[in-house]
């Protein structure tokens, strides 16, 4: 049972921290959304840092293995980074509680060095997963900077996602960032072989 309360009590979160949009949520909050009470969420986190600290680990878990199947799934350098882009902009993650949970992870990180490692793992991953696959297709230094625009462009949706001014579907942001890479793939001198 504990496995089973421990997860609804971080999908709790999520859920709350995304209605907030920040995590200025109290552990009572979080508590009566997962219909426990807050006791019960201390007995199992400790305190509420930890409950925010295991709903970032989630989310980067789910993110990872989500990675992990799609790019399995994936034969070429060129269809891998089409998986890691669709993964990013997959439902779950594009979620408006989730966006707005990871933008709250965003500012805490400011204060938060456990945070801050968390989001850099992320981004290291992310990176790390275009890289790998341009790689295959472009020279080093020309890999590296569409990487990095990729990212910036994934990271860039996300936000623009999260101000609901203009809010930009999944497939919508799919094809952005797909045709920035088709864009520079196409400009770019491949790599030798």
């Amino acid at each position: 049972m504990e496995p089973v309360r421990r997860k609804a009590l971080v999908d709790a979160a999520l859920r709350v921290i995304g209605d907030h949009g920040s995590l200025a949520v109290t552990m009572s909050d979080i508590a009566r959304q997962a219909g426990v009470s807050p006791a019960l969420a201390h007995h199992y986190f400790g305190s509420k840092e930890q409950l925010l600290i295991e709903t970032i680990r989630s989310l980067l878990r789910q993110l990872r293995s989500d990675t992990v199947a799609a790019l399995k799934a994936a034969r070429t350098p060129r269809a891998r980074l089409s998986a890691v882009i669709r993964v990013s902009f997959h439902a779950d993650q594009f979620a408006p509680e989730t966006i707005a949970a990871w933008l709250a992870f965003y500012a805490e990180a400011q204060r938060s060095e456990e945070t801050r490692r968390f989001l850099v793992i992320y981004a290291r991953r992310l990176r790390s997963n275009l890289l790998a696959n341009l790689k295959a297709l472009l020279p080093s230094d020309a890999a590296e900077r569409i990487a990095e625009g990729a990212a910036a462009m994934i990271d860039g949706l996300y936000i623009r996602q999260s101000l609901k001014s203009a809010p930009i579907g999944i497939e919508a942001s799919i094809a952005l960032t797909e045709d920035y890479l088709n864009a520079l793939l196409s400009t770019t001198s491949p790599k030798d072989k």
